[in-house]
């Protein structure tokens, strides 16, 4: 048995998926950029369109010409004067149509590529399984009704999060502002107070978002609705602490570097952007950039796949190694002694 723990390792697994089966990344980046696309679009073209409604006269033309930074800033507001409540108003509801476009497609996306990593990696498990002698139970396919219902309402949940995660970052920047204030500034102070619960706030949001992504994989593998995908995300959280640290960190660890690499990459055309054509650098920037994210979506994959391979590991293989047996007795050395033997002691000695 400790054999055969020795020979499966979850975050192997979770990388050796990744790599064997890259088009289990390659879904993962095309839900995930066709979003990401969209949104752009639209933000970009949104952001035209408003800027065709504003007029702009003459004098303000005339001050936004000389460049100089306070005549450009009065220009400004006075060109969205009584437009900005309109903007943001429009850029509300693309956000919210957004959400809505992002729900969906994360719940196809996820049923498709779960789906997929776990019907892989339980033929991985079960092959390795039978060649010690270990029987596994067939799992029945769940229905993809059930698990869409089930992913909508946890990718509702994590837009819901983000959105009081923006209130509570608000609600801290209002309460840092009591000890500030115009008469008596002390934005030292206010710094003070508004950085710890913004650590807590983010703390939180990246905890309960793990969470809920986490729970994602129940609700494709198992078809549980929320409520039992979280409970049963919390129960191996509780189950298998190592196993899921061990995933967790080593995928967390390949992204920092990553995300070290991809930074320092981008700086290098960046520190050149005076001797370079503008046009040339920022297309270097954006390949690289997306290069950083697909490398992020790779890692992700393997994430999931390490979490799946947590899963579909016998429960036999998580058992502690019986100890061995003790070493048998030892049998004595035969120590008779034939009483009717005489000893020195014994016989009589001749007088001197």
């Amino acid at each position: 048995m400790l054999t055969c723990m020795s020979r499966v390792s979850p975050t192997a697994e979770g990388f050796r998926a990744a790599f064997r089966r890259p088009l289990f990344a390659f879904g993962e980046i095309t839900w995930r950029w066709a979003v990401g696309a969209t949104a752009t679009v639209l933000f970009f073209f949104g952001l035209l369109e408003f800027l065709n409604t504003l007029p702009v006269t003459n004098g303000e033309i005339l001050f936004l010409r000389t460049r100089q930074p306070f005549l450009v800033s009065q220009a400004i507001a006075h060109i969205l004067r009584g437009t900005l409540n309109r903007g943001v108003m429009s850029l509300m509801l693309a956000a919210i149509l957004m959400a809505v476009v992002w729900i969906i497609a994360a719940s196809l996306g996820r049923i498709a590529t779960v789906g997929a990593i776990v019907d892989y990696v339980r033929g991985q498990i079960t092959g390795k399984a039978a060649a010690f002698g270990i029987d596994r139970i067939e799992e029945q396919p769940v229905p993809e009704a059930n698990q869409f219902h089930a992913l909508i309402r946890l990718n509702f949940l994590r837009v819901a999060l983000v959105l009081a995660s923006l209130c509570a970052f608000w609600g801290a920047s209002i309460l840092a502002s009591f000890v500030s204030s115009a008469a008596n500034p002390r934005p030292g102070l206010a710094f003070l107070i508004f950085l710890p619960v913004a650590v807590l706030v983010g703390l939180a949001w990246f905890a309960l978002n793990w969470l809920l992504s986490l729970a994602s994989v129940f609700a494709v593998r198992e078809g549980a609705d929320a409520a039992a995908a979280i409970a049963s995300a919390v129960g191996l959280c509780r189950e298998r602490t190592g196993a899921v640290f061990a995933v967790s960190t080593w995928t967390g660890l390949a992204h920092l570097v990553a995300f070290v690499a991809a930074t320092t990459a981008v700086s290098m055309p960046l520190g050149l952007a005076g001797l370079l054509p503008w046009r040339l650098v920022v297309l270097v920037v954006i390949v690289l950039t997306l290069a950083y994210f697909a490398v992020a979506d790779w890692i992700y994959t393997a994430r999931v796949a390490g979490y799946v391979a947590i899963l579909e590991i016998p429960e036999a293989w998580w058992a502690p190694p019986l100890p061995p047996p003790p070493p048998p007795p030892v049998p004595a050395v035969g120590t008779s002694i034939d009483k009717d033997e005489l000893i020195l002691s014994d016989v009589p000695q001749p007088a001197l």
